[in-house]
């Protein structure tokens, strides 16, 4: 994501990271927390916090942690305010670009023993970990939020003789002057 569209920006560079690893922990300030409300289509977002444990292998990367925060919404049936604690772990694997299969002796190979997906690129030899809690921010967010105990029942109508396209007969019979 680039700053234009993602307002938080934590990036750290795989040289960085010390072989035993490195423990990172995140809090979105109150700004960046409005500009990620209004890109989410949140109500508010008093809280967002992350916390991060990266690992290295040779040039590649794994980050593992969980995204953690309180969203304001807007019920989807009641439309009153609702609010949720939102908990996404994380667990990506990075590794720089090649235009070479991986072989089985890289330094990528190790944290694809026994996967299916194949490792995230790396940009710039860097891992911006902002932009991660921002994307597991997005996908934790309950797209249609409900109030507890809110359900949506649809409209009853008392004439029972009332059939659905009846106002579209009715519209066919004046156009034909009939």
């Amino acid at each position: 994501m680039d700053k234009t569209r993602n307002p938080w920006s934590f990036p750290v560079a795989v040289e960085d990271v010390p072989e035993s690893g490195l423990h990172v922990e995140i809090d979105a300030p109150e700004v960046v927390r409005s500009q990620l409300a209004a890109l989410a289509g949140l109500r508010e977002l008093p809280r967002l916090s992350a916390v991060f444990d990266l690992s290295r292998r040779g040039a590649a990367i794994r980050v593992t942690g969980q995204v953690s925060a309180r969203v304001g919404q807007t019920c989807v049936v009641t439309l009153e305010p609702v609010g949720s604690d939102l908990l996404e772990s994380i667990d990506l694997r990075f590794a720089p670009q090649s235009a070479e299969p991986i072989q089985s002796g890289s330094d990528t190979a190790g944290f694809l023993a026994g996967e299916e997906e194949p490792p995230e690129p790396l940009f710039d030899g860097k891992v911006d970990l902002g932009a991660i809690a921002t994307e597991f921010l997005l996908l934790g967010v309950d797209p249609y939020p409900r109030k507890a105990g809110a359900e949506f029942s649809a409209v009853k109508s008392d004439d029972s003789s009332a059939k659905p396209f009846a106002a579209l007969e009715a519209l066919k019979k004046r156009l034909s002057g009939g």
